[in-house]
């Protein structure tokens, strides 16, 4: 079984697995980070802890089941034509997933905007009475499920060696254990990322939903899109850091 990590054609199928592990692992990482901010101070580092680790476990268990992962691409019913369809739509396990996934990211996104841009207060967004550490660990493990399954049809896609797929999911989600508590700190310290970041979501929760429709939009994309957003708000604050230091005034130097 090791014997594959000798070969060149393992090492670069697993460097690359890896690296679109990490890259589909934003999501995870976004999505963690808007919800732990909900709860007290202290029990956040815990949140994301779990919620990554089971990230991890559930990737391994549908990494062990490749076989029926690969079954939910199977049609499970057909649904038209109907109107403008030219044949009748099959729908798989998969479409059924991410169809849910994607209404899930697109309804929770929405409500975390409204609570930030307009009924939200200090209080609520670190965390009160009404905020569940057993609620919002359900909906980690919900939005995992939906990522981990479609982080493992792009894993099976890229190789059929187990051992690699393992390898590669394991470090993608130690570099996000390592890297999502700064990311959420980021993310909560200044507001106009935290909105970028929910934005975020309802672009991958949409990007979920036309999946799960069968338009296929390459993730090159969404991603080229989020970088550069990202990039242009580095910029702002950048910007905004410089004209917010104060401006040094110094007495004229006059000659002898």
């Amino acid at each position: 079984m090791l014997d594959v990590f000798l070969t060149a054609d393992g090492l670069v199928a697993l460097l690359t697995l890896t690296v679109l592990e990490i890259v589909l692992g934003i999501d995870n990482i976004i999505f963690i980070s808007i919800l732990v901010g909900k709860l007290p101070q202290g029990q956040q580092g815990r949140a994301r802890t779990i919620g990554l680790a089971l990230a991890l476990i559930l990737r391994i268990v549908f990494l062990g089941a490749a076989t029926w992962i690969a079954g939910l691409v199977e049609p499970l019913f057909s649904v038209g034509p109907y109107l403008a369809m030219d044949a009748a739509f099959g729908v798989t396990g998969r479409d059924l997933i991410m169809l849910s996934g994607g209404l899930f990211l697109l309804a929770k996104a929405t409500t975390e905007l409204y609570s930030k841009l307009e009924g939200g207060t200090e209080g609520h967004e670190q965390g009160g009475p009404s905020t569940s550490f057993a609620w919002l660990l359900v909906q980690i493990v919900l939005l995992d499920i939906v990522f981990s399954i479609d982080s493992v049809i792009t894993a099976v896609g890229l190789t059929e060696h187990l051992a690699i797929m393992v390898v590669a999911v394991i470090v993608a989600v130690g570099v996000m254990m390592a890297s999502a508590g700064s990311i959420s700190a980021f993310i909560h310290q200044h507001p106009s990322v935290k909105v970028l970041a929910l934005a975020f979501l309802l672009m991958i929760g949409m990007v979920l939903l036309l999946e799960g429709l069968h338009v296929h939009i390459p993730k090159g994309y969404v991603y080229f899109a989020m970088a550069f957003s990202v990039l242009v708000e580095m910029i702002n604050l950048r910007v905004r850091t410089k004209k917010a230091q104060p401006v040094e005034l110094r007495s004229p130097t006059y000659g002898k």
